[in-house]
């Protein structure tokens, strides 16, 4: 590779022996997407550019750093760490190691929600916003909602604040804490929405893809991934107005155990879906004996 590099190249060409050439390295799904994706941050274009311009050469300086990314995206290092973005729903989104990068699947959760007949100002708490993705989608979809994000991390808080500033989406509210107690008084929500840590710390998949440069506390949870789902579904009920949502992002194979946990918890119309791969990633529930009323939340969080 570096040998083709020593003399012009075009997009077309380069895209191509760069995208041989990770097939060679990693055992990615889509080489050819990924070399593009470092092609277009190297030369600060979006991909439309390659149809366009496919004959288009680069500058040595040019060849030298897409080689540069590309060798590290040969260990493993993801894509969206090598040029600190990734897109999700609409938005385009800071990412960096401190937190998960967004997954096309959490959009299929983002649709559902935005189906649900919630009211015009809803009151929404998204935990362990992360990126503050989720937040995000739906505060760009529903301007009037009233959207707070909340996350254990404080460098996610603050890479999701920088996510609201960068697609000006400027009302939310950010929080700094473990699940609800993130909250700095007790409140009532009509949604309460989370993709959790849910993978099982023996998981053999920790030490596959981009998981391996995610950090843990973001990924792992006891009971076989389900403790910090069982945390959100023993609490929630306290802090949702009556027949308020419960949406949970769980493990491909977790659908019937979150069911199980919703419904242990006091939830009905528990019900679990499919992401775009078909595999189970979702489940809802709808909360009784819930709040009508702006009182005091007994039990704290």
């Amino acid at each position: 590779m570096q040998d083709f590099l020593s003399c012009e190249v075009d997009l077309d060409a380069l895209s191509v022996a760069g995208a041989l050439n990770l097939h060679k390295h990693l055992n990615t799904e889509s080489p050819l997407v990924d070399v593009e994706h470092l092609l277009c941050h190297t030369l600060s274009c979006s991909r439309s550019f390659f149809r366009t311009w496919p004959d288009q050469l680069l500058t040595t300086e040019q060849a030298q750093a897409f080689l540069s990314l590309l060798k590290r995206r040969e260990t493993g290092v993801p894509v969206a760490h090598l040029t600190g973005r990734q897109g999700f729903w609409t938005l385009e989104l800071e990412v960096n190691a401190s937190t998960l990068i967004p997954r096309p699947d959490t959009e299929c959760l983002v649709e559902y929600i935005l189906s649900l007949d919630l009211p015009e100002n809803a009151q929404v708490l998204d935990l362990g916003t992360g990126t503050g993705a989720i937040a995000l989608a739906l505060a760009s979809e529903r301007p009037a909602w009233q959207v707070v994000a909340a996350d254990l991390s404080d460098q996610a808080v603050s890479l999701a604040k920088r996510n609201a500033e960068r697609n000006n989406l400027l009302g939310l509210e950010f929080y700094c804490g473990s699940w609800f107690s993130a909250l700095p008084q007790p409140r009532h929500f009509h949604l309460i929405v989370s993709n959790p840590p849910y993978i099982d710390p023996s998981d053999k998949h920790l030490d596959e893809g981009d998981v391996r440069f995610e950090p843990l506390s973001a990924l792992v949870a006891q009971n076989a991934g389900l403790a910090d789902l069982e945390s959100i579904a023993e609490k929630a009920g306290r802090y949702l107005f009556d027949s308020g949502w419960v949406v949970l992002e769980h493990g491909y194979d977790q659908g019937a155990a979150v069911r199980e946990i919703l419904q242990r918890n006091g939830f009905y119309s528990v019900q679990s879906y499919k992401d775009y791969g078909s595999n189970e990633r979702f489940t809802v529930g709808q909360a009784s004996g819930g709040h009508d009323r702006e009182d005091l939340i007994e039990g704290g969080a």
